[in-house]
């Protein structure tokens, strides 16, 4: 049976899922709260770091996706514009509202992210362009309007959710205090649970075993950071609201 590189790509995505969720949940990635133990090596400062990190998502999905033959079809744009509305945020906007000049990342893990970024990248923007049969129609499909639903309702809750962490530190402050607005007065990480909805409406949206595997691996890689910091907040705060739960409200 011929394997082409996509499909390789894909089930290497998928496979790798379980082992990170695995491994980050007994040793959560050394970055911002949990940077107590960072890795040996050079290191980068947070805002340098988390651009060089997020970019290729944002560029190497465009380089592939502009090579497609379907790369000019509407319903391929919109999913392009999906894309790149989220991670256009990611990289150039978010990274620069934070205050975190005194922080450093080690470049193994903004290594780790570039591999992951870079992978997921090529094979939804490959599938979008190159491999899926959307046509006109496919935006009147039951599929495509329920996922681009679920998509940008998880985008509003992720950017409200930055929205309120970003705005707890005053010019100066680098502490941490408990966030009590919007959903995090129902979970401690809300931001994640909002990226998670994200990509399950464009696995959705897209109908693709690219957006499977991309969402699912986005599950292994932010369900274990949440429980960390779920933990992180109750031993830091003796006085943490103890009905919030991690991720989903009333249930983990």
């Amino acid at each position: 049976m011929n394997v082409s590189m996509h499909e390789l790509m894909v089930w290497a995505v998928l496979l790798a899922a379980p082992v990170t969720l695995l491994f980050l949940w007994f040793r959560p990635a050394p970055y911002g709260r949990h940077s107590s133990r960072p890795l040996p090596g050079p290191t980068l400062s947070n805002r340098t770091g988390w651009v060089v990190m997020e970019l290729p998502a944002v560029a190497v999905f465009l380089l592939v996706y502009l090579q497609g033959d379907s790369a000019a079809r509407m319903a391929p744009l919109i999913f392009l514009a999906m894309w790149q509305i989220h991670y256009v945020n990611r990289t150039f906007v978010f990274p620069f509202r934070t205050r975190t000049e005194d922080k450093r990342i080690a470049v193994a893990v903004v290594a780790s992210g570039v591999l992951f970024n870079s992978a997921n990248a090529y094979i939804n923007a490959r599938y979008i362009s190159h491999l899926g049969e959307y046509d006109p129609q496919w935006l009147s499909d039951p599929r495509f309007l329920a996922g681009a639903a679920i998509f940008f309702c998880g985008m509003t809750l992720n950017l409200h959710s930055d929205h309120v962490l970003l705005n707890l530190r005053q010019p100066g402050d680098s502490g941490y205090t408990i966030p009590n607005r919007g959903a995090f007065r129902l979970v401690s990480s809300p931001n994640y649970l909002g990226e998670m909805i994200e990509w399950a409406g464009w696995a959705l949206a897209t109908w693709s075993l690219a957006g499977l595997a991309f969402c699912v691996f986005t599950i292994a890689n932010l369900l274990p950071r949440a429980h960390a910091n779920h933990q992180w907040y109750k031993e830091r705060f003796p006085d943490y609201p103890t009905d919030r739960r991690a991720l989903i409200p009333g249930i983990f």
